[in-house]
Protein backbone atom coordinates (compact mmCIF):
# COMPACT_ATOMS: atom_id res chain seq x y z
CA UNK A 1 0.00 0.00 0.00
CA UNK A 2 1.06 3.56 -0.63
CA UNK A 3 2.17 5.57 2.38
CA UNK A 4 2.04 9.00 0.70
CA UNK A 5 0.25 10.86 -2.06
CA UNK A 6 1.76 14.18 -3.07
CA UNK A 7 0.04 17.03 -4.90
CA UNK A 8 2.80 18.26 -7.21
CA UNK A 9 3.35 21.93 -8.06
CA UNK A 10 1.60 23.26 -11.15
CA UNK A 11 3.30 22.22 -14.39
CA UNK A 12 2.38 24.09 -17.60
CA UNK A 13 -1.03 24.92 -16.16
CA UNK A 14 -1.72 21.30 -15.12
CA UNK A 15 -1.80 19.60 -11.73
CA UNK A 16 -0.75 16.04 -10.92
CA UNK A 17 -1.07 13.81 -7.89
CA UNK A 18 1.96 11.56 -7.39
CA UNK A 19 1.30 8.08 -6.04
CA UNK A 20 4.63 6.28 -5.89
CA UNK A 21 5.97 6.17 -9.46
CA UNK A 22 2.53 6.97 -10.94
CA UNK A 23 1.25 10.46 -11.68
CA UNK A 24 -2.47 11.14 -12.04
CA UNK A 25 -3.75 14.35 -13.60
CA UNK A 26 -6.02 16.15 -11.16
CA UNK A 27 -7.97 19.32 -10.51
CA UNK A 28 -7.77 21.43 -7.36
CA UNK A 29 -9.75 24.29 -5.87
CA UNK A 30 -10.52 27.38 -7.93
CA UNK A 31 -8.71 29.37 -5.21
CA UNK A 32 -5.45 27.43 -5.72
CA UNK A 33 -3.72 26.10 -2.60
CA UNK A 34 -3.77 28.00 0.67
CA UNK A 35 -2.13 27.59 4.07
CA UNK A 36 -4.98 29.69 5.54
CA UNK A 37 -8.00 27.73 4.28
CA UNK A 38 -11.35 29.38 5.11
CA UNK A 39 -14.92 28.29 4.44
CA UNK A 40 -16.04 29.33 0.95
CA UNK A 41 -12.63 30.50 -0.36
CA UNK A 42 -12.46 27.73 -2.98
CA UNK A 43 -8.91 26.84 -1.96
CA UNK A 44 -7.34 23.45 -1.44
CA UNK A 45 -5.70 23.47 2.00
CA UNK A 46 -1.93 23.19 2.41
CA UNK A 47 -1.75 20.25 4.80
CA UNK A 48 -0.92 16.63 5.38
CA UNK A 49 -4.26 14.83 5.43
CA UNK A 50 -5.23 11.27 6.28
CA UNK A 51 -7.59 9.35 4.03
CA UNK A 52 -10.48 8.79 6.46
CA UNK A 53 -13.17 6.92 4.52
CA UNK A 54 -14.46 6.12 1.04
CA UNK A 55 -18.04 7.16 0.39
CA UNK A 56 -19.51 5.67 -2.82
CA UNK A 57 -22.67 5.33 -4.87
CA UNK A 58 -23.48 1.63 -4.90
CA UNK A 59 -26.30 2.33 -7.37
CA UNK A 60 -23.67 3.53 -9.91
CA UNK A 61 -20.57 1.52 -8.95
CA UNK A 62 -21.27 -2.05 -7.87
CA UNK A 63 -17.82 -2.88 -6.51
CA UNK A 64 -14.81 -0.87 -5.37
CA UNK A 65 -11.53 -2.51 -4.37
CA UNK A 66 -10.37 -0.35 -1.47
CA UNK A 67 -8.85 -0.96 1.97
CA UNK A 68 -10.29 2.25 3.46
CA UNK A 69 -13.40 2.08 5.63
CA UNK A 70 -16.36 2.41 3.25
CA UNK A 71 -19.84 3.90 3.51
CA UNK A 72 -22.58 4.15 0.95
CA UNK A 73 -23.85 7.48 -0.36
CA UNK A 74 -27.64 7.45 -0.26
CA UNK A 75 -30.21 10.11 -1.23
CA UNK A 76 -30.61 11.11 2.43
CA UNK A 77 -26.91 11.93 3.00
CA UNK A 78 -25.63 15.49 3.28
CA UNK A 79 -22.48 17.21 4.58
CA UNK A 80 -22.85 20.23 6.88
CA UNK A 81 -20.95 23.33 5.70
CA UNK A 82 -22.53 25.78 8.18
CA UNK A 83 -19.71 27.03 10.48
CA UNK A 84 -22.26 27.95 13.15
CA UNK A 85 -23.82 24.49 13.39
CA UNK A 86 -22.73 21.77 15.84
CA UNK A 87 -22.48 19.29 12.91
CA UNK A 88 -20.09 21.50 10.91
CA UNK A 89 -17.86 19.46 8.59
CA UNK A 90 -19.71 16.23 9.38
CA UNK A 91 -22.09 13.97 7.46
CA UNK A 92 -25.72 14.74 8.25
CA UNK A 93 -29.08 13.14 7.43
CA UNK A 94 -31.31 14.94 4.93
CA UNK A 95 -33.49 16.88 5.14
CA UNK A 96 -31.24 19.18 7.16
CA UNK A 97 -32.15 22.77 8.03
CA UNK A 98 -28.62 24.27 8.15
CA UNK A 99 -26.42 24.85 5.09
CA UNK A 100 -25.13 21.60 3.60
CA UNK A 101 -23.95 19.80 0.48
CA UNK A 102 -26.06 17.05 -1.03
CA UNK A 103 -23.79 14.00 -1.38
CA UNK A 104 -26.03 12.12 -3.83
CA UNK A 105 -25.31 14.27 -6.89
CA UNK A 106 -26.70 13.87 -10.40
CA UNK A 107 -23.45 14.86 -12.15
CA UNK A 108 -21.44 11.81 -10.99
CA UNK A 109 -18.64 13.83 -9.35
CA UNK A 110 -19.45 12.28 -5.97
CA UNK A 111 -19.90 8.68 -7.15
CA UNK A 112 -16.56 8.10 -5.35
CA UNK A 113 -15.59 10.42 -2.49
CA UNK A 114 -12.56 10.03 -0.25
CA UNK A 115 -13.14 11.91 2.98
CA UNK A 116 -9.89 13.68 3.80
CA UNK A 117 -8.69 14.50 7.29
CA UNK A 118 -9.11 18.26 7.03
CA UNK A 119 -10.50 20.32 9.92
CA UNK A 120 -12.13 17.34 11.53
CA UNK A 121 -10.35 16.62 14.82
CA UNK A 122 -12.30 18.59 16.00
CA UNK A 123 -13.73 20.93 13.35
CA UNK A 124 -12.94 24.62 13.87
CA UNK A 125 -15.78 26.85 12.66
CA UNK A 126 -14.93 28.62 9.40
CA UNK A 127 -11.72 26.68 8.64
CA UNK A 128 -13.25 24.76 5.73
CA UNK A 129 -15.50 21.78 5.27
CA UNK A 130 -16.16 18.96 2.81
CA UNK A 131 -12.56 18.70 1.59
CA UNK A 132 -12.62 15.50 -0.43
CA UNK A 133 -10.87 13.62 -3.20
CA UNK A 134 -13.52 12.85 -5.81
CA UNK A 135 -14.19 12.38 -9.53
CA UNK A 136 -13.10 15.23 -11.80
CA UNK A 137 -15.15 16.99 -14.42
CA UNK A 138 -14.32 15.86 -17.94
CA UNK A 139 -12.30 19.05 -18.54
CA UNK A 140 -10.63 18.95 -15.09
CA UNK A 141 -12.40 22.16 -14.17
CA UNK A 142 -11.62 23.55 -10.71
CA UNK A 143 -13.29 22.31 -7.55
CA UNK A 144 -14.50 24.19 -4.47
CA UNK A 145 -11.34 23.10 -2.61
CA UNK A 146 -11.22 19.37 -3.23
CA UNK A 147 -8.77 17.30 -5.29
CA UNK A 148 -10.43 15.57 -8.25
CA UNK A 149 -9.19 12.80 -10.55
CA UNK A 150 -10.64 11.02 -13.58
CA UNK A 151 -12.95 8.21 -12.50
CA UNK A 152 -10.68 5.41 -13.80
CA UNK A 153 -7.63 7.01 -12.17
CA UNK A 154 -9.43 7.35 -8.84
CA UNK A 155 -10.57 3.71 -9.04
CA UNK A 156 -6.96 2.63 -9.69
CA UNK A 157 -5.66 4.80 -6.85
CA UNK A 158 -8.22 3.44 -4.40
CA UNK A 159 -6.81 -0.07 -4.85
CA UNK A 160 -3.40 1.22 -3.68
CA UNK A 161 -4.29 3.17 -0.52
CA UNK A 162 -5.39 2.41 3.02
CA UNK A 163 -6.01 4.26 6.29
CA UNK A 164 -2.23 4.75 6.74
CA UNK A 165 -1.85 6.66 3.47
CA UNK A 166 -1.29 10.42 3.83
CA UNK A 167 -2.03 13.10 1.23
CA UNK A 168 0.43 16.01 1.25
CA UNK A 169 -0.43 19.40 -0.25
CA UNK A 170 2.40 21.95 -0.15
CA UNK A 171 2.17 25.68 -0.70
Amino acid sequence: MLTELLLEPEENGLRFLRAGATRYRCAIGKGGVSPGKREGDGATPVAVMALRRLWWRRDRIAHVHCALPMSEITPDLGWCDDPGHASYNRPVPLPFAASHEKMCRDDGLYDLVVELGWNDAPPKPGHGSAIFMHIARENYGPTEGCIALARDDLMALLSRVDANTLLTVRG
